[in-house]
């Protein structure tokens, strides 16, 4: 018996429940920085000391996000979405209410907590849920969501500051996010996940997961090299963030808003990039053929950057440029690593090799960050095109491992026929 294919408006539907779910992610990620100069007077701390709240949610986030992968294909994707949602909200408005530096670290730990789930809950619900002919565009507008939360944080939070008082500000952001939590609940209720329509077929009792094999099959080359991908890509992303300004005042000499506008136009560019990766992912099976154009672009252009010789009024087209490259590279990759997941792991999977941007954005400040301390501009803008070509020897074993899962199944349906 055939299922009825998802309907358009369904699918929307869930792209949009899904995406505003990792915008609230992200805006969340973002909540505290921009009041760093705020809490450093405030509070009496250092930048450094600041920093190391932001250290306490990221480890927490990376360390956990492969667990809230095994709750999700156990408890099914909207129970652990929901929970993580409100856990990272109550966290952010209890740091609004924290007396002392000190309170805000288990705080962040939490709210690290909560951020884990966002991308095994989002991912498993839209893959097993969006219609596979809009999967590319379904996990574009997942990524354009977290992007736009990034964009708007800083400017909501630090006006609610500005108008009244950066607790506050804390506390509102809190209380919206918690709001939209009661809105997904209540407007998401069709989204079955993969946990839950095995639960279904098994008539009501949740599926055992089995931890060793879960263990070995997240371990094995394939999801190592996810894993791996995921970490580079991670990389070349901080990297661009974090250095590219300075890069940019070293080698052209910039006035500092040009060169801020430079990398507010990469991050552009990525949007732009990540519509269309999104639009041609859904016309095609060459996943990994796309995303190597996109990274093959990306680095040709960071050289062109990074060499210094390029006329200054070609820079921000050049950005751009990168940023669509970057951006095109999304959509494919996570159809990729879909093609390559077991059936009833992806919450599994997509918990452990997202993992990996945890990894690399972890290790990524501390090298950039040397390489400009020892006057080494250019070298910055040759690595991240290095990262970008290393990252597609890592397309070639997951395309491998998503066509012999493929194969396999195309062998097993025939046997599985005539059984019945």
């Amino acid at each position: 018996m055939t299922a009825t294919a998802p309907s358009l408006g369904r699918d929307a539907g869930t792209m949009g429940l899904i995406g505003s779910a990792h915008f609230l992610s992200h805006f969340f990620q973002m909540a505290l920085p921009p009041l760093f100069p705020i809490l450093k007077a405030d509070l009496g701390v250092s930048y450094t000391a600041l920093g190391g709240v932001m250290t306490v949610f990221f480890a927490a986030s990376g360390l956990t996000q492969a667990a809230s992968g095994f709750l999700v294909d156990r408890f099914g994707a909207r129970r652990v979405l929901l929970g993580g949602l409100t856990l990272l909200a109550a966290a952010t408005g209890l740091m609004g209410l924290a007396g002392t530096y000190w309170a805000l670290l288990p705080l962040a730990a939490l709210a690290g907590f909560g951020n884990s789930v966002f991308h095994p809950a989002d991912l498993s619900i839209l893959t097993n849920r969006v219609s596979p002919h809009r999967l590319g565009r379904a996990y574009g507008v997942h990524t354009i969501g977290g992007s736009l939360g990034y964009a708007a944080s800083p400017v909501l939070i630090v006006t609610l500051a500005g108008l009244w008082h950066w607790r506050l500000g804390l506390v509102i952001a809190s209380l919206i996010g918690l709001g939209a939590a009661v809105a997904i609940w209540r407007l998401g209720r069709e989204l079955a996940d993969d946990g839950s329509e095995h639960r279904r077929s098994a008539g009501g009792a949740p599926p055992p997961l089995e931890i060793a094999a879960s263990i070995r099959m997240l371990l094995s080359p394939t999801m190592l090299v996810c894993f791996g991908y995921f970490m580079l890509v991670a990389m070349a992303a901080i990297g661009i963030q974090t250095a590219a300004v300075p890069v940019l005042l070293a080698l052209y000499d910039l006035p500092l808003a040009a060169a801020a506008g430079n990398l507010t136009g990469f991050l552009l560019g990525s949007v732009i990039g990540i519509l269309a990766g999104g639009i041609l992912a859904d016309r095609t099976a060459r996943h990994d053929l796309l995303a190597a154009i996109g990274l093959v672009a990306g680095a040709a252009l960071m050289l062109a950057v990074g060499s210094g010789a390029l006329p200054v009024w070609t820079v921000m087209g050049a950005m751009i440029g990168a940023g669509a490259s970057s951006g095109f590279t999304m959509p494919p990759r996570d159809l990729l690593v879909r093609a390559a997941t077991p059936a009833g792991a992806s919450g599994r999977v997509f918990g452990f090799v997202y993992s990996g941007l945890d990894l690399g954005a972890s290790l990524t400040p501390f090298l950039f960050g040397m390489l400009l301390d020892h006057g080494e501009p250019r070298v910055v803008f040759l690595v991240l095109a290095g990262l970008y070509l290393a990252t597609i020897l890592t397309l070639i074993q997951v395309r491998r491992a998503g066509d012999q899962r493929a194969r396999g199944a195309a062998a097993a349906r025939p046997a599985e026929e005539a059984a019945e």
